[in-house]
């Protein structure tokens, strides 16, 4: 067999380096952007009357029907079946888990900043081991429990020892900040139960991404409709939207930056597989935390940068000391360390 050249070996990592960069730059980009819009619509005024937008439930819903649509896309462009390859009520189970996660994680805006919220999310590998010994009766090691466990003293320490100028735009004191851990806590439960029984889904069905993406997301637009109505805030939410356009523009990208990021996620997964992304999603976690600081004037404690130092050496060396990469599904990226919007 003949050697290959030279020639094609340097197109060849040409080609690598420019698909590792298109990787970086999309995920980057959505999800960075996706993290900036999510904390402007919660915590920043509406209009000359200073309104605030209250209603996470219609962001969940316009998130879902969004991506819902782009994944039905997807099956008929790939002329593959809309037939349900699992039983309804599993997709079901994971989307009243996935939109109870979502709901927690716009909610616990309102109490603490988008600083702490980002920096907890690092801690769901904790709900992850344990769902994961519960549903799919997984094993970990030592070094596994080490590193939660740094994660965990990490993230305690940047959530207890906020700046004291750090202000909630919904109340004041040290409740506020208790509902805000109890949201997050609420977040990282159902997160590491939706991530953990999708994995189950992938394992026990022969089940396209986009099959599971499109009957989850689904169910959640047909949950979120009827939570939204039974809740009296359907109107509402309309009216607000309709009486504030830049509300409207940014919950519009939103949910087009959350259901684009799907594509980048995949395709680096494909291409790269599970460490490299989550190197990256670790990577685009510290960015959106500077940028938000910077952005939306949030002040840091020296604790709570001790407490991020501790929790991004902990990823950073989970990801650098791992023997080799392992390509996986996009579930199980999530339990290295990696977060998705939707």
């Amino acid at each position: 067999m003949a050697e290959p050249t030279s020639g094609a070996v340097g197109t060849w990592k040409e080609s690598k380096i420019w698909k590792m960069v298109f990787s970086v730059v999309g995920i980057m980009t959505t999800l960075v952007t996706y993290g900036v819009l999510q904390e402007k619509i919660m915590r920043v005024p509406y209009g000359v009357n200073k309104e605030y937008f209250k209603y996470s439930l219609f962001l969940v819903f316009c998130n879902r029907i969004t991506t819902s649509a782009v994944s039905a896309g997807a099956l008929l462009a790939s002329k593959k079946a809309l037939d349900p390859v699992a039983p309804v009520y599993k997709y079901c189970l994971v989307s009243i888990s996935n939109i109870l996660t979502t709901t927690c994680q716009y909610e616990a805006l309102k109490y603490v900043s988008f600083p702490i919220q980002t920096l907890a999310k690092c801690a769901k590998m904790i709900p992850v081991m344990v769902w994961g010994t519960i549903i799919m009766q997984k094993k970990y090691v030592g070094h596994d429990y080490l590193l939660a466990f740094l994660v965990t003293l990490g993230c305690s320490i940047f959530i207890l020892y906020p700046a004291a100028s750090e202000i909630s735009p919904y109340s004041r004191g040290r409740e506020n900040t208790t509902w805000g851990v109890s949201l997050m806590i609420g977040y990282l439960g159902f997160d590491g139960f939706t991530s953990t029984f999708q994995d189950k889904l992938f394992k026990g069905y022969d089940m396209d991404i986009h099959n599971q993406i499109f009957y989850t997301t689904l169910c959640s637009c047909i949950l979120s409709f009827t939570g939204l109505m039974l809740q009296g805030h359907l109107l509402p939410a309309i009216d607000f939207v309709y009486r504030h356009n830049d509300c409207f523009f940014d919950i519009t990208l939103l949910s087009t930056v959350a259901t684009v990021s799907q594509f980048f996620i995949s395709y680096t997964i494909r291409n790269f597989g599970a460490l490299t992304f989550a190197t990256i999603m670790t990577t685009r976690q510290l960015v959106s935390i500077m940028l938000s600081c910077i952005w939306f004037a949030h002040p840091l404690s020296w604790e709570q940068c001790i407490g991020a130092v501790i929790v991004f050496g902990s990823l950073y060396a989970k990801s650098f000391l791992r023997k080799a990469p392992q390509r996986s599904s996009p579930s199980e990226a999530t339990e290295n360390g990696a977060s998705r919007p939707v």
